[in-house]
């Protein structure tokens, strides 16, 4: 199926609903100032945009808008991620009293244009949209991480965003130029098919390469362009911070993914994937996955901001997700679709808890957890010691599934990757320690005087109750997360 514009609009309907919702809130954001009710509006327009997702599912693969975009299984696996995550990250909006400082109806359409772009990360069979949609992510992400007003830290952290988007975009597509002059396109299958004719030299494609992952690597936010994280996280409203650490990663694992398997790598028989002769792109991340995984976790041990330990925590979990890139293979990337949904459930209800402690003691340091059990809140500490164990890794938790997953397609792989399952196996013994802390500060740390009791907001409970029954059922039964993994590799090619 190779469609143009008009013959594609009707398998474009989840992008359209969402953009649909995104125009009316911005219209009646002008009439009224009910920020629950734009928030519902915001809701429920994601809703029926995922409602269209999952009717797609019975649609024929195939180009769309003249080979721009495509439609297969992987894009609506990252269509169905995005829009769940916006509607959680809407439903702890609702219950942060960060959002109340700020004009709801711009933070709403922000977010949901946000979201939008990720959808389209996802899609994109063109380095030109995959560029474009970056980068709408990009500039909505800039704006919301500088949301809070009066926030100087808030505005510093905007502004390194910013600086450090700005260098990283113009890296990758200085990149994609070198892509277009050797091959002549921009469309990825006419690329892998002037790539496969074996007449383009190797250095000037490992130096393309090298350029396009240094895009995809500051969304993905692995090392040396992880700089920018820890400030943004700290700074950014916290329920987009929560957002933007899940689908970020995701979006940038998406697009990745897209381009260096069945955009420059072809599939043998059987389902192996092989890479370009002569450039070694997998052996580069295997480096970088290492590195990012120590780094992430080395920076995380000293850290006294809880937003700010989840941030170094998220990039030593980039060097994790990127392992299932390195081994070239798709027990690797249904390694990473099951993890990314893990990732999702348990790193959002770390900071839903972040949210509501904040709400109650105004604070985010690790401090302010302190006899967090005693203090009226052993519900949130109960929950908050859960994501936390599952994101090191221990049974019976769905991070445990995750990893295991990851370094078995790892150890699978053989050969050199071997030291890459050792490395992140002592990686996840390290990152027990940091969170470990977290959790003998809730329970174990004796609360002072000057400790006052934390109020729990019952709706936040009536989302952090079933993100923490999720993580644990996960960790027990996982065959519906890992079928519908499988179900999303088919990608569409020709």
């Amino acid at each position: 199926m190779d469609l143009k514009n008009l013959e594609s609009l009707s398998y474009f309907w989840p992008e359209l609903i969402l953009f649909g919702t995104i125009l009316l809130i911005s219209m009646l954001d002008l009439l009224m100032r009910n920020g629950r009710a734009l928030a519902g509006l915001a809701m429920l327009g994601c809703a029926a945009s995922l409602i269209a997702t999952f009717d797609l599912y019975s649609a024929q693969p195939g180009w769309l808008f003249y080979r721009m975009l495509v439609l297969d299984n992987f894009a609506l696996f990252f269509k169905v991620f995005a829009l769940a995550a916006l509607i959680l990250t809407i439903w702890m909006s609702l219950g942060s009293k960060e959002i109340d400082q700020v004009h709801q109806g711009e933070y709403y359409t922000l977010l949901l244009t946000c979201g939008l772009g990720v959808i389209l990360m996802a899609s994109s069979s063109n380095l030109l949209t995959a560029y474009l949609s970056l980068e709408l992510v990009s500039l909505t992400s800039y704006v919301l991480t500088g949301f809070l007003p009066h926030s100087r830290r808030s505005s510093e952290a905007a502004l390194k965003y910013l600086i450090y988007g700005g260098v990283a975009s113009g890296t990758m597509i200085y990149g994609m130029s070198w892509i277009f002059g050797m091959t002549g396109s921009l469309d990825y299958a006419a690329i892998q098919t002037a790539l496969a004719q074996n007449q383009v030299s190797k250095v000037a494609l490992f130096m393309a390469f090298v350029f396009i992952l240094a895009g995809f690597g500051y969304k993905i936010v692995f090392v040396p362009f992880h700089m920018w994280s820890p400030d943004v996280y700290q700074g950014a409203p916290t329920p987009f911070t929560a957002f933007l650490s899940v689908a970020s990663n995701a979006a940038g694992i998406a697009i990745m993914i897209r381009f260096f398997f069945p955009g420059v790598s072809t599939m043998a028989a059987g389902g192996a994937w092989t890479a370009v002769a002569g450039v070694e792109w997998p052996h580069v991340l295997l480096f970088v996955s290492m590195i990012t995984m120590t780094v992430g976790n080395l920076c995380a041990l000293n850290q006294r901001n809880l937003k700010r330990m989840l941030a170094y925590s998220g990039i030593a979990h980039a060097g994790y997700m990127l392992m299932g890139v390195a081994v070239l293979s798709n027990d690797g990337l249904q390694a990473i679709l099951f993890y990314v949904i893990v990732y999702l459930i348990m790193n959002l209800g770390a900071f839903l808890v972040v949210v509501m402690i904040a709400n109650a003691t105004g604070n985010e340091d690790i401090e302010s957890y302190r006899g967090l059990a005693w203090r009226g809140a052993v519900v949130p500490a109960v929950c908050l010691a859960v994501f936390l164990f599952s994101l090191t890794g221990l049974p019976p938790f769905a991070g445990f599934i995750g990893k295991f997953f990851l370094f078995a397609a790892v150890l699978k792989a053989g050969g050199v990757f071997v030291i890459l399952a050792i490395v992140a196996v002592a990686n996840s013994v390290v990152s027990l320690y940091y969170y470990a802390k977290v959790v003998k500060v809730m329970f174990l740390d004796f609360p002072d005087p000057s400790d006052k009791a934390v109020a729990v907001d019952r709706g936040n409970v009536t989302l952090l109750l079933p993100l923490t029954a999720l993580t644990l059922f996960f960790g027990v039964y996982f065959y519906p997360l890992t079928y519908y993994a499988s179900q999303s590799l088919r990608f569409f090619i020709k």
